[in-house]
């Protein structure tokens, strides 16, 4: 089957990655969607268990820091456009294991980047047609007062976890590879995520879980912390129509004009989980526990999106009351996927699947 493009999704088997590579195959059948993933703890293959027979979908289990198979990759499926997603993004992670952050996100991004511009420089037509679309964080602008206003694409970068400091560093090679080789490149600076599929170490889906276990509901600091919180479905879209019609070597800035404080954005999950559980009213506050805050834990993040609603007309379709009790639904209505997740079973049956390959 001829198609009409090659697009690659790295990360397609993680949380984000997962929603772009549905809503590609779905929405471009003329379109190959080649999803490349490492399979770390943070992909899993479920989450696309509905699409995963789509004609126009490719699996590949790859690593971004091995260049020699990001070169084969690029030419065996004629790849003209990558989204890259794939990233250690955990910041307690990185904090310790800065190493692990350093190469997957900067020498992986470098070794994607090197293998992109070689594929394309060598074909009669270059760079036409081609884009690299690099999927970065809110994190590498550092930290915003409780009243300063917003991070915009030209907020001078200040990263302050090794987290935010290697995302901020790809960026930059992104970049450098626009202005240096003319590489069509693009790069989109998104808030908080939340929604289905999203790896249970993250606040929102650790929350609902232990809420139904009744396990205590660790809070950082105060819970003082704010956050823009974007559903997942609504950046996926947002991802879509900047890698079909934003402008290369330009920065968008991907936010859901929706800040809460962590404590606040907790309390609603409470009540969201008690409610849905069939709980009295306030029955999981108990479960609130103060721990002492994470080392260079920024006070607050929030986007400005008018650029992308200005330019490409993208806004969040979705209130965050409606947001998060979808969110809190497909949990408790998955209990099983959140199950094999947290038991490690996923893992280990991937690693039986591609042992020797």
């Amino acid at each position: 089957m001829d198609f009409k493009r090659n697009i690659m999704v790295t990360g397609g088997a993680g949380f984000i990655g997962s929603h772009v590579v549905r809503l590609f195959v779905n929405k471009y059948p003329d379109c190959r969607v080649v999803n490349l993933d490492k399979l770390t703890y943070a992909g899993n293959l479920a989450n696309l268990a509905d699409i995963e027979r789509a004609p126009n979908y490719v699996f590949v289990k790859g690593d971004i820091t091995d260049l020699d198979q990001m070169r084969q990759v690029m030419a065996e499926y004629e790849i003209d456009g990558i989204i890259h997603l794939a990233a250690e993004s955990h910041v307690d992670r990185s904090i310790k294991d800065p190493m692990t952050f350093a190469r997957t996100n900067v020498l992986g991004t470098l070794a994607l980047l090197q293998a992109a511009r070689e594929r394309w420089e060598s074909l009669p037509e270059g760079y036409e047609g081609k884009l690299f679309h690099h999927v970065s964080t809110d994190e590498v602008y550092g930290a915003l007062e409780m009243d300063g206003g917003l991070f915009e694409e030209t907020t001078k970068y200040n990263p302050h976890s090794p987290y935010s400091a290697s995302k901020a560093s790809s960026d930059h090679f992104v970049r450098a590879y626009h202005d240096t080789y003319g590489m069509p490149t693009l790069v989109t600076n998104c808030s908080n995520n939340y929604g289905p599929y999203q790896f249970p170490e993250k606040l929102i889906p650790l929350f609902i879980n232990n809420i139904r276990q009744g396990k205590p509901l660790p809070v950082y600091g105060k819970g003082e912390n704010v956050r823009d919180w974007l559903y997942v479905e609504d950046h996926a879209r947002a991802l879509d129509l900047i890698f079909h019609k934003g402008k290369a070597g330009d920065t968008y800035n991907i936010g859901g004009f929706n800040e809460w404080r962590n404590i606040d954005l907790i309390k609603v999950i409470i009540k969201t989980v008690d409610r849905l559980l069939g709980n009295p009213e306030g029955h999981s506050l108990g479960l609130i526990t103060y721990v002492t805050d994470r080392a260079g834990h920024d006070l607050r993040y929030a986007i400005d999106s008018r650029k992308l609603k200005n330019e490409l007309g993208w806004e969040p379709s979705l209130q965050f009351e409606e947001g998060i009790e979808k969110t809190v639904r497909w949990y408790l209505d998955n209990q099983p996927w959140l199950d094999r997740i947290t038991s490690g079973d996923y893992q280990r049956y991937y690693e039986e699947m591609y042992r020797g390959r």
